[in-house]
């Protein structure tokens, strides 16, 4: 029986493997990649290394195996049909009879376009009679906090959120809830609902930008369409600007501010609180 994370070489797939080579031999874990030579050092490390793409399902033919559990990291192909893509390793796993499913979604409270291919990829797992593990990962503070240049350079957090909170966790905290899932007991046909232990404004975090970075910062909210504007401007291509401003719209009603105790109950510690990140970040 091995444990299968998919996409392992991505952002949140590193932590995963790292948190699964704390607790289980490395030969028990199968990192799916598309870019082998990405998992040389995992595969130098004893993790077995299989190469398989979303948008090529022969390549998951045989590649799991009854008793296995598996992490459905989603995809981030958003112009490439995300839902397609998550139902080939759905299929793959269903032919093959793996134990568990375990799938990173987003927060049941999201009604922003971003999670209308998590909605339809739960209800094609929820079809295949696989026993399954929905994890719905609320928002990462990396998302905030790996973008610093511009809003160091401007001075100014700019977001389309108003006063919206988010209760967001570190990357690595929402990776040990699915570390957490994978391996230990008890997590068939369930749903989590995962969030950090607190939320916060982004008036808040641009003042915590602020005082770490010695600068100063404020927050400037601006209208959904200024903001597409702003980050088509970027480079960003307008359908992925389109969705996240829909976010920030999302973040203005509070949808992303539910905090219910999932995360740091799944992982056993606090969740990063956002200063932390942002210091990390800083550092870094």
């Amino acid at each position: 029986m091995s444990i299968v994370v998919t996409g392992a070489t991505g952002h949140l797939g590193r932590f995963v493997i790292e948190g699964l080579l704390e607790k289980v031999p490395a030969d028990r874990i199968t990192a799916v990649v598309r870019d082998e030579a990405k998992a040389a050092g995992l595969a130098a490390r004893g993790v077995k290394i299989a190469v398989a793409d979303y948008n090529a399902p022969e390549t998951f033919d045989g590649l799991f195996s009854a008793g296995d559990k598996v992490l459905l990291i989603s995809g981030n192909e958003f112009h490439l049909g995300r839902v397609g893509q998550h139902k080939v390793v759905i299929d793959a796993a269903a032919a093959a009879g793996v134990e568990l499913l375990a799938y990173t979604s987003a927060p049941g409270s999201l009604t922003a376009a971003l999670a209308d291919d998590h909605r339809a990829t739960e209800e094609a797992l929820l079809a295949s009679g696989l026993p399954y593990s929905l994890l719905r990962n609320g928002w990462y503070n990396e998302n905030y906090t790996e973008n610093l240049a511009p809003v160091l350079e401007h001075g100014a957090v700019v977001q389309a959120a108003g006063d919206g909170r988010v209760a967001g966790a570190a990357r690595a905290d929402y990776a040990a809830a699915a570390v957490a899932v994978l391996t230990g007991e008890g997590h068939e046909n369930s749903t989590y609902e995962l969030s950090g232990d607190t939320a916060f404004g982004f008036a808040e975090y641009a003042a915590e930008v602020a005082a770490r970075s010695g600068k100063e910062i404020v927050y400037s909210p601006v209208p959904v369409e200024t903001y597409v504007g702003i980050l088509t401007g970027a480079g960003l291509p307008e359908a992925l600007a389109t969705v996240l401003a829909g976010v920030d719209q999302s973040i203005e009603k509070g949808e992303l501010a539910v905090t219910t105790g999932d995360l740091s109950r799944l992982t056993g510690r606090p969740t990063t609180p956002i200063a932390e990140s942002v210091a990390a970040a800083l550092k870094g």
